[in-house]
């Protein structure tokens, strides 16, 4: 057969290497100069590694992705440090990452923490997602973890991940999240990019025709068979099967020809999008090197999440720059998605002097903006009923996003895994 992909991110890559392997005709048509989708990256001259532009990590269960890189005889790239989270307590940072850190926690009473231990493992290892679709993580939590956890620990990630959304979204999302997460991180050596640069020429290299800078403009069928695909200059390619692996929204729009009820389905998904800057400073901002700060909005921090990337990794790799996230999931109305990149950085930079007070705009060596439209979809109660198949009613067609993930969450694990997933359903189609 020949098969197209459209999106040349991690699930596109990974489809990619199945169908080649399968001996078919593969095409894959990025709209953008580079491979890597949201987990891409960019790179300094003096730098070694790259920089995501939207921070990532795998975790130690990522079994899709660190399975994938098995195959490509490439794990011994792959390392696990483990890295300190810290969440915001009354005007300080406490680590809580772990059953030792959960005991010498302020906020926590002993019986919190019994609750907490009892409720999570609960969760990570009894509970079944279906039931908890049917609930807001807002009203489980307060439930069965009690107020003083929840509005401790829960209720503010909630809503610096969902904003005004925060009290719609069902239990089977945060289930995902201690069902399928770990302390330990890992990366790639050289970075994110560095490993889609070369899972890329690996691709060609056995055959994959990938092309950057082709963006798909429209998919038909064609009425003798296959489908059509319409790049810019009235460029026109056709395949027996295309999987498009792009947002729901853009989907609908190259896809106009699919029947109402999928493209209205398409167009009910909701997400949040993501606003990040990154920043190079000349001093570590975290003097007890913590990498994770969890920052709730309701103590006047004007993002979400501050990472300090070269608390995960040596600075030595980024040509002693110290690499700052600050980053943030927004609706897409907000106007961060709006102000430049100076009056951001005017807005953000106040509150570097809360995590450290040495701090002043002379650490700024340089900064970087990076924004999506699409980043965090929204599960609302009875998610799974709303989820388009990956097999369109387009015969030959196949969409397959990270909004079909669910119950897990976003991120390259489960892009590669519903990416090949719908690969061995197209070969077997």
């Amino acid at each position: 057969m020949r098969i197209g992909i459209i999106g040349a991110g991690f699930g596109g890559l990974a489809a990619a290497h199945d169908f080649i392997n399968a001996g078919h005709q593969v095409t894959v048509l990025e709209g953008s100069d580079h491979v890597g989708g949201l987990a891409a990256g960019f790179k300094e001259p003096h730098w070694d590694w790259s920089v995501e532009q939207f921070y990532h990590h795998w975790f130690a269960s990522d079994a899709a992705m660190l399975g994938l890189i098995r195959e490509l005889g490439w794990q011994d790239e792959v390392f696990f440090p483990r890295p300190k989270t810290v969440v915001y307590y009354k005007d300080a940072f406490h680590p809580l990452d772990s059953p030792l850190a959960a005991l010498t926690f302020p906020g926590f009473t002993l019986p919190d923490i019994a609750r907490f231990g009892f409720v999570t493992a609960w969760l990570r290892y009894l509970a079944r997602w279906q039931p908890l679709e049917q609930v807001t993580a807002h009203t489980w939590m307060r439930k069965y973890y009690g107020e003083r956890l929840y509005a401790t620990q829960f209720e503010p990630l909630l809503i610096g991940k969902f904003g005004r959304h925060y009290q719609d979204v069902n239990m089977a999302w945060f289930w995902a999240r201690f069902k399928a997460r770990t302390t330990r991180l890992g990366t790639f050596r050289g970075g994110f990019q560095a490993f889609a640069d070369r899972f890329a020429a690996s691709l060609r290299e056995r055959g994959v025709d990938l092309r950057l800078n082709a963006p798909v403009q429209h998919i038909q069928p064609r009425a003798e068979g296959g489908l059509e695909i319409r790049l810019p200059d009235g460029v026109t390619e056709t395949f027996d099967r295309v999987l498009s692996t792009t947002s729901p929204a853009l989907m609908a729009r190259l896809a106009p020809d699919l029947p109402g009820e999928y493209l209205q389905g398409l167009l009910n998904l909701k997400s949040m999008g993501a606003v990040v800057m990154v920043l190079a400073l000349t001093h570590r901002l975290s003097e007890q090197g913590y990498y994770w700060y969890n920052l709730p909005k309701s103590a006047g921090f004007p993002f979400l999440a501050l990472v300090e990337h070269t608390n995960f990794l040596s600075p030595d790799y980024f040509g002693g720059d110290h690499i700052i996230y600050c980053g943030d999931y927004l609706d897409t109305d907000h106007e961060n998605f709006r102000l430049s990149q100076e009056e951001l950085q005017a807005r953000f930079l106040p509150a570097l002097a809360r995590i450290n007070p040495n701090f002043t705009a002379g650490w700024v060596r340089k900064s970087w903006l990076f924004r999506s439209t699409y980043a965090q979809p929204i599960p609302l109660l009875n998610h799974s009923r709303n989820i388009p198949p990956v097999q369109t009613p387009i015969s030959g067609l196949y969409f397959a996003s990270m909004s079909q993930v669910y119950p897990w969450d976003r991120g390259t694990n489960f892009a590669v895994k519903i990416g090949r997933d719908t690969a061995r359903l197209m070969l077997a189609g």
